[in-house]
């Protein structure tokens, strides 16, 4: 499978939609079918992206036309901006995602585009990296199920299991496993080509989500020539946090030093 935009079925019934080059904000989805509906795995950063992702689902297959079910794999808006679109689905993610999400709505993100300019290096860099997408007036339609450590759900007879492998990645990180196709959906736990970057942590957690996912058997690739390498300076603090160090968390301080080592 090439990682070309759109909507690819990975197997009967599964699909992933990609959104290259898969950087800042150009998160990636899926949908799972069944004979009666489908669950759709995280929407994207805002409504005409995932306007436009669904519009190519149901014009794929019938049963995108009835998602009875989205899984926000973590808080990050553009897992889960485009929640307002899905408004007669049930919405699931783990219960820390679900307070998550509430510290960082899509009008938190619409006011830091507007005062970019008096936030300096970080306030610019923001601007560059997020400035194809618009967050005005885009609901925040929070989680209408939660749940802890494991919860199975049936999609047409099909099992999908939701595992919580965070804090790693975010607060309340989960993974979406198809045991009978072999699937994961990773959400933020894997980076495609690009470097991975911890807000929360800490790394051992990450370590420990990602040698869970080991476990499921899935493929594995090269990361030597990942891009957004300035993601680093905020691992070095999760790092340097986990060692008992006084390292910033604030996100708006961490943009700011990465877009010093962006430039």
């Amino acid at each position: 499978m090439g990682y070309t935009k759109g909507l690819h079925e990975v197997a009967d019934g599964v699909w992933a939609y990609l959104q290259p080059d898969g950087g800042w904000g150009w998160s990636n989805a899926g949908l799972i079918t069944g004979d009666e509906g489908s669950l759709l795995v995280d929407t994207l950063f805002d409504l005409r992206l995932t306007a436009e992702m669904l519009e190519q689902m149901r014009a794929t297959t019938p049963a995108a036309g009835r998602i009875a079910t989205v899984v926000n794999t973590h808080a990050n808006g553009d897992h889960c901006y485009g929640n307002a679109l899905l408004g007669g689905s049930e919405i699931i993610a783990t219960a820390r995602c679900a307070e998550e999400m509430l510290a960082l709505p899509p009008s938190a993100m619409a006011t830091l585009l507007r005062s970019a300019d008096s936030l300096g290096a970080a306030g610019q860099f923001v601007r560059k990296i997020f400035s194809a997408f618009s967050f005005e007036d885009v609901p925040l339609a929070l989680p209408t199920r939660t749940f802890e450590r494991e919860l199975d759900v049936q999609v047409g007879g099909r099992t999908v299991s939701l595992l919580e492998v965070g804090p790693a990645h975010t607060d309340g990180d989960a993974i979406v496993w198809l045991a009978d196709e072999g699937i994961v959906f990773t959400g933020d736990i894997l980076f495609h080509g690009g470097h991975p970057i911890v807000w929360s942590g800490p790394v051992a957690n990450w370590i420990a989500a990602c040698d869970r996912v080991l476990a499921l058997h899935p493929t594995v690739g090269p990361y030597g020539d990942w891009s957004e390498a300035e993601r680093v300076v905020a691992n070095v603090h999760a790092l340097y946090r986990d060692f008992g160090d006084r390292s910033p968390s604030d996100a708006l301080r961490l943009m700011g030093e990465m877009a010093v080592l962006a430039g």
